[in-house]
């Protein structure tokens, strides 16, 4: 079988000597970085271009291992280049492919292996092989971060498939959790660490297309008022509300939340503060305890990052998420200390995420060619595979954090022995 797509692969690339000559470094280079690091896992290169095979694990190629098709050389010269831009580019570009395609075992491998992280601090053993181009590590791009689509409502439609269409990391029992009962789950928890109970009023900041208020209205009897910047989850939130014939119980409002007014015994954000600028963490949190009742509760809920690097992956930055940041656990605690209010409990729930992610991922595949192709071309889905793929493997193997923090304005306040 491997040796057919090996074939198919040689007889669709023209190879021409000079471009594989000015490549093989960046080939070797790959190998050597990849070798020393994960002599232990399973890895599979196929050249194709090249019409041979070059082996992490021989063991591997018959067996459960990991194995890549190099459809074009510029591969190795992207990722070691640009990282995982690079790689998600050379994916866009069809220069490699992944056995069953398993984009998620190939991005969880290198995650694990370090190999971005590897090649930043050997910049002196790299220089060695003198051929690889690193000028892309030393000047910026000329290019504006900002996605190259335009998506559409009906691109979220055909992957987020709970009864809610809920954007944000669900809460898993199994493995196997379909994605209602993840986002279920996670409503459910949210709801109760913030001891809902008929008589309260919730505000939600950043409140999406309303799941969270649905649930907590139908289910904990509250009333409740979503805010969005958004005018398409404005509208989609509304609509989802009067489906469930609450219209009377939750308003929802268009505006940033610094334009939030009046007072709210519960507040909750979800997926919300990663699209606040850092210069802002302190406003956003200021307005928090401004509109909290002395004896109420507050939630916030964000992807975020578990280490002293906040940089974001630049991939997710131009392409999907443009201005996005990862707060650290420090932001949270900083903001919350400096307005006064106490942190009752802390929550990483990251692994979750990785399930989440598949299910997405998952949904995805099988709806994507229902997509109108003249609107999202094969470029764009597999962009945003590439986008799924390594939301299950940063889940998995990096240093991200998925943390929900829950507080109060009073520091006497009783609160539960047990966490939820």
């Amino acid at each position: 079988m491997e040796k057919v797509v090996t074939q198919q692969l040689t007889a669709s690339i023209h190879t021409n000597p000079s471009i594989t000559t000015k490549y093989n470094a960046s080939r070797l280079l790959f190998h050597k970085l990849l070798k020393a690091e994960i002599e232990k896992q399973k890895l599979v290169l196929v050249d194709g271009y090249l019409g041979q095979q070059v082996s992490m694990n021989e063991a591997a190629y018959n067996d459960d291992g990991v194995v890549v098709y190099v459809n074009n050389p510029a591969f190795y010269q992207l990722t070691l280049t640009k990282g995982s831009l690079g790689l998600g580019e050379a994916y866009m570009m069809h220069y490699f492919e992944v056995k069953d395609d398993d984009l998620p075992a190939f991005t969880t491998l290198l995650l694990k292996a370090n190999l971005q992280n590897k090649v930043k601090s050997s910049l002196r053993f790299a220089l060695s092989y003198g051929q690889v181009l690193f000028s892309n590590y030393f000047k910026q791009e000329a290019v504006n971060v900002r996605a190259h689509y335009d998506i559409g409502d009906d691109l979220f439609e055909h992957f987020l498939l709970d009864e809610f269409m809920v954007y944000s990391c669900g809460y898993a029992h199994s493995w196997d959790d379909d994605i209602d009962t993840l986002q279920k789950n996670k409503l459910e928890r949210i709801c109760r660490k913030l001891d809902l109970k008929e008589g309260d009023c919730l505000l939600d900041i950043g409140c999406g297309n309303g799941g969270l208020l649905i649930y907590a209205a139908s289910h904990f009897g509250v009333t409740g008022v979503g805010y969005s910047n958004s005018n398409s989850h404005t509208q989609k939130a509304r609509n989802h509300i009067h489906k469930y014939d609450l219209d009377d119980r939750i308003t929802i409002c268009t505006g940033d939340f610094e334009t939030i007014q009046g007072k709210f015994n519960k507040i909750v954000s979800v997926g919300m503060l990663e699209h606040v600028p850092p210069r802002r963490y302190r406003k956003y949190f200021a307005k928090i305890a401004d509109v909290l009742t002395q004896d109420g509760l507050a939630l916030v809920h964000a992807i975020s990052a578990n280490s002293s690097d906040r940089s974001h992956d630049p991939f997710i930055q131009k392409y999907i998420f443009p201005g996005s940041d990862t707060p650290a656990l420090s932001d949270f605690s900083s903001n919350i200390e400096s307005n006064d209010m106490a942190i009752l409990d802390v929550e990483n729930i990251v692994r979750h995420y990785a399930v989440t992610t598949r299910r997405w991922l998952e949904a995805f595949d099988q709806n994507k060619d229902m997509l109108p192709s003249n609107h999202y071309d094969e470029t764009f889905k597999r962009m945003w595979r590439f986008y799924l793929s390594i939301g299950i493997s940063a889940a998995l193997a990096s240093q991200l954090g998925v943390f929900q923090v829950l507080f109060s304005r009073d520091y006497t306040a009783k609160h539960r022995f047990q966490r939820i």
